[in-house]
């Protein structure tokens, strides 16, 4: 039990009570949790794919977050995440960023590649960001 607490915890999790209601809880906090009840199961060839996972998370527990992808990837997983934290971002193998805007703006790939690839691009906004 001891061990599941501390899984909770490391993935920002430690302020949530046992008795609290899923419903109450935001997206990525259900993700976060969904994530904890898989981490201890073998991995390899597993894909993980997350939606903004660090929505309400304090800055200090994103770092978290990464430490706890970059165990999942060390075990063997695929983690794919569609995030807009510039951290993630920039801790990243991998981008493939969407634009050039939002709505009817976007949906198209402006550059694909590494973080430092997007970065360079003169067309990407993220890349102007990072």
């Amino acid at each position: 039990m001891v061990k599941k607490l501390q899984v909770l915890h490391d993935l920002g999790l430690g302020y949530l009570t046992l008795v609290e209601e899923t419903p109450g809880l935001s997206g990525g906090e259900a993700q976060r949790l969904k994530l904890a009840s898989e981490m201890g199961k073998g991995q390899a060839d597993s894909v993980f794919v997350f939606d903004e996972p660090t929505i309400g998370l304090h800055p200090d527990d994103v770092r978290v977050l990464l430490d706890v992808f970059q165990r999942l990837l060390d075990q063997g997983a695929t983690v794919v995440v569609i995030e807009h934290d510039l951290d993630i971002i920039r801790n990243a193998d991998y981008v493939i960023d969407m634009g050039p805007g939002g709505g009817v703006d976007g949906g198209r790939v402006v550059i694909q590649g590494t973080p430092k690839a997007v970065k360079a691009c003169p067309d990407s906004l993220t890349g102007r960001y990072l």
